[in-house]
């Protein structure tokens, strides 16, 4: 498959994958619904995960940019910066993203927004100064990539959706403690059968579905290296720049579990020698990423 079958073979996958996460979500507020006899929850439950998914569609770009901290990058201040994008842009027929600045020492970078037209890319002061200009192109070029590629409508949307999900787990689980399913034990054998499936999901679900996205993210991450590598016509500038970043021990202060998987490189390291860690990680190992590049003919 092409690249740019790949591109609509991902577009279809976005909104198949929200389905999906809806469909969960609402599944567990029914489950929820029958354990505790109130038909509310699951209206509560429906509403509460368009609004979410309303939300993360629209505002999505703005709560990660608060996060971070990032400030808008002007043209006149970083000229450079804003010709390497404007290029690359024109070059890959995507209109110019805003460009942040993110006042963080770590080099890194990362791209949000609910399609190309409301794109942003973001930047580390540490990603400036610490990469040459090839290096830099690759990084912008692999950001350019998620962009073009359709992965940053649903970096957003499933991280809130997989949030949901464990919020309403939690949710559960805390129930238990609280006696709130006592009286589904005084229904027989339907009520403890309803308690287990429930119990089942609020444990469950949350890992599901966190095991799904990071499977995603590290799919995408292979196919963003590859397209940015087809956008700047030189892949060792990419590979180099993930060296570099994955070997920089700065920690990045604004990191978080909810905005890891949309760095460039993962920001949240395993500690090594943990291999069960690992399998949590949002990224590809940078070696299998750095292998891939240098083994592209373009």
């Amino acid at each position: 498959m092409s690249l740019y079958k790949q591109k609509e073979s991902n577009i279809r996958k976005t909104w198949l994958l929200m389905s999906l996460f809806l469909i969960v979500v609402i599944a567990i507020g029914w489950v929820f619904s029958q354990l505790y006899g109130n038909s509310v929850i699951l209206v509560v439950a429906i509403t509460f995960s368009f609004v979410m998914s309303f939300v993360s569609y629209w505002y999505s770009d703005k709560i990660v940019l608060k996060i971070s901290k990032a400030k808008e990058a002007k043209k006149e201040n970083m000229p450079e910066l804003y010709n390497i994008v404007e290029n690359l842009s024109i070059t890959a027929g995507l209109p110019m993203p805003r460009i942040y600045l993110i006042n963080e020492k770590a080099p890194n970078a990362f791209a949000t927004g609910r399609n190309p037209e409301h794109a942003v890319v973001a930047v580390t002061s540490g990603l400036v100064e610490r990469l040459d200009r090839s290096e830099l192109e690759g990084v912008l070029a692999h950001e350019l990539a998620h962009i073009g590629n359709r992965d940053i409508l649903l970096s957003t949307v499933v991280v809130v959706l997989v949030g949901f999900v464990a919020l309403l787990g939690d949710f559960f689980l805390r129930s238990l403690f609280w006696g709130g399913l006592g009286r589904d034990r005084n229904r027989g054998n339907s009520g403890i059968y309803l308690m287990i499936i429930g119990l089942a999901l609020a444990i469950l679900a949350p890992i599901a579905t966190t095991l799904i996205h990071l499977a995603i993210s590290r799919k995408r991450e292979f196919l963003a290296d590859s397209s940015g590598a087809l956008l700047t016509r030189y892949p060792e500038g990419l590979a180099s720049a993930l060296i570099k970043i994955s070997q920089d021990d700065t920690p990045l202060r604004i990191a978080n579990r909810a905005t890891n998987h949309l760095w460039i490189s993962e920001p949240r390291k395993p500690k090594k020698g943990l291999g069960f860690g690992k399998l949590f990680t949002t990224h590809p190992p940078t070696e299998e990423r750095v292998r891939r590049l240098r083994g592209l003919e373009i």
